[in-house]
């Protein structure tokens, strides 16, 4: 059997178009994972799903995507970049069209698990892509709108979810869906070359295993704690199985002579720093959208569009600043601009936990401001870090980290945050006399709550602004002791021997 071809020489090939390919079908993944939210009080109407079914609903999708990436990634090296796209693509487009057919909460998540499965194909082999068949002089600038295109592409998700509920169901985000993923994959068959690793070790199928199992069993217990209880047997359980399968993972890729992840990778302090930047700026993000949609829509009273609508400030800082972040970084280094990136999160944050029923959206708009500006700062000299700190061998390496530390965070986002939201929601719901089927239902979710209306539902909305105010100071505290181990890490001195090779190697980013 012939070896797959390796990365195309850049001569042949016309990099803005596949620039353009490879960050639509970037966008299509990455947009699927924010613009549910936008859905979830009509999707808790129509479906009868509780709080925990949409937090399943929102996070299987994150959840079987991050598990998947780094599986995925050697995938789409070994066996073609190019065909990664195409099968993910695919697979997203036809797990789209089927649950737009869904009524059940339980279909629903599993669907979105599917689509999990397209993206993990799907996204590390865009920035893969890139980074192979870029030429150096146009690479990090590439690296700078794939960056951007990442942040904003959820915000525009979220808006186009609020303009399509004015006029239609929960199902048009399917829909949508499936259209994004078919233009993508028709400009994949057209102009996106195929690349892949002119040398094929073995799949670390072992290694694979380990990590999903791991990553499923810990976010699982997560998500499911508020229901279960924290102290819960199954909660404890779950949370040291999945701390036992990742340690084990570890200790097994330390022996790999071709490791899925090679765990020595992070005794690099820029690539150390990249990963947990981008873990914890995702984290912050996705989280505070679960959060933010349903307290737009259900405690303010905003449509669908109006509550979109709200997020454009958030955007309107971040494209700009991510385009602009590389010219601050080759001036001032890498530290500066990421570190007051990650502080301007968690200023932002501690700022929108303060907002009440009847906040002025001046006070919103405070929030969302720095929110998005430091998103801009910090994600792209995150992701150069850790794209460019390791050498050309390893950029399928750094490509696959980079996108799961994204994926992780935003499922650990949505799973911490949401169940802080969820526990702190029932915790402070104090109904009184109210018949116990209706508490129930109030206690399963503000949406349901909210329908119930009267007392009830203003009781409910109370109880939801006391939850939010604790969710979202626990993201500011995330994005804050980001900042503190990031500049920690960016004290490196700028040249360091990579653990793997065996010649020095000087990163692109200045500290």
């Amino acid at each position: 059997m012939s070896s797959p071809p390796a990365a195309p020489s850049s001569s042949g090939v016309r990099h803005t178009p596949v620039l353009v390919v490879t960050c639509l079908a970037l966008g299509t993944v990455v947009a699927a994972m924010a613009s549910l939210n936008v859905a979830l009080p009509d999707l808790a109407r129509d479906t009868h799903a509780t709080q925990t079914d949409l937090s399943w609903i929102v996070d299987a999708y994150s959840l079987v995507f991050a598990s998947l990436l780094l599986p995925a990634g050697a995938l789409g090296d070994r066996f073609g970049r190019r065909k990664a796209l195409l099968v993910g693509l695919a697979l997203f487009g036809a797990g789209s069209a089927a649950a737009v057919l869904t009524t059940s909460p339980t279909a629903l998540i599993g669907l979105r698990g599917l689509l999990g499965v397209g993206a993990a194909l799907v996204m590390p082999a865009t920035l893969s892509t890139i980074t192979t068949t870029f030429p150096p002089g146009q690479r990090a600038r590439a690296v700078s709108v794939w960056a951007a295109v990442a942040g904003a592409s959820a915000l525009l998700g979220v808006f186009a979810t609020g303009a399509l509920l004015e006029q239609w169901s929960w199902r048009s985000v399917f829909w949508l869906n499936v259209a994004l993923a078919a233009v993508a994959l028709a400009g994949t068959f057209r102009v996106v070359p195929e690349s892949a690793e002119a040398q094929r070790p073995r799949l670390d199928v072992a290694g694979a295993l380990l990590s999903v199992a791991g990553l499923v069993a810990l976010v699982y217990s997560v998500i499911e704690a508020p229901t279960r209880g924290w102290g819960d047997p199954a909660t404890i359980g779950g949370l040291g199985l999945g701390l036992l399968f990742l340690t084990v993972f570890v200790r097994y890729e330390l022996r790999r002579p071709h490791p899925l992840l090679d765990p020595r990778l992070f005794r690099h302090r820029h690539f150390a720093a990249g990963s947990l930047s981008i873990t914890m700026q995702f984290f912050v993000f996705f989280g505070f959208i679960f959060v933010f949609m349903q307290y737009l829509q259900l405690v303010r009273g905003d449509s669908a569009l109006l509550a979109a609508t709200s997020m454009i400030p958030m955007a309107l800082a971040m494209v700009p600043l991510s385009r602009l972040t590389p010219r601050l970084v080759a001036r001032f280094g890498a530290r500066a601009p990421w570190t007051v990136g990650l502080v301007a999160v968690a200023c932002a944050m501690g700022v929108l936990s303060r907002l009440d029923v009847d906040s002025p959206y001046g006070l919103i708009a405070a929030g969302l401001v720095p929110l998005g500006a430091g998103m801009g700062l910090a994600m792209t000299p995150a992701t150069t870090a850790i794209t460019e700190a390791l050498p050309r061998s390893l950029q399928s390496v750094g490509s696959a980290m980079n996108d799961l530390s994204r994926e992780l965070g935003g499922a650990l986002g949505i799973a911490v945050l949401g169940s802080m939201l969820s526990a702190a929601y029932r915790s402070h719901l104090h109904l009184g006399r109210t018949p116990e089927p209706v508490a129930q239902a109030a206690r399963s979710s503000l949406a349901a709550a909210h329908g119930i209306g009267g007392p009830v539902a203003e009781q409910a909305r109370l109880a939801f602004i006391d939850a939010m105010h604790i969710a979202l100071l626990g993201g500011a505290v995330a994005a804050a002791l980001a900042a503190v181990i990031v500049t920690a890490l960016l004290r490196a001195p700028r040249r360091t021997r990579h653990p793997l090779v065996t010649v020095e190697h000087e990163p692109a980013t200045r500290s």
